[in-house]
């Protein structure tokens, strides 16, 4: 990661290119499979990136995770909201 930055660089993030086949099935890559423990049998979502110039893979268990997190952060905001409004 460029520390200077505080974020990965481009090749931190680039794990190469892949083929799509005639049933629209890509392989993803081994080292971003290692990196992101990605196992067989895992489920992925996909998503359209937010500018609609490419697609974006999460992992369920990591999403549901995030909503769990975010979650917890609303319901502190929300406290902190309602102790300001005392």
């Amino acid at each position: 990661m460029s520390r200077a930055e505080g974020r990965p660089s481009v090749s931190e993030l680039f794990y190469g290119s892949v083929t799509m086949g005639e049933r629209g099935q890509v392989v993803i890559p081994a080292a971003a499979r290692k990196q992101h423990g990605l196992q067989p049998g895992d489920k992925l979502l996909v998503f359209a990136h937010p500018h609609m110039c490419g697609l974006m893979l999460a992992r369920l268990e990591d999403i549901r995770a995030l909503l769990a997190e975010l979650e917890q952060w609303r319901e502190l905001v929300s406290g902190m909201a309602a102790d300001a409004d005392d």
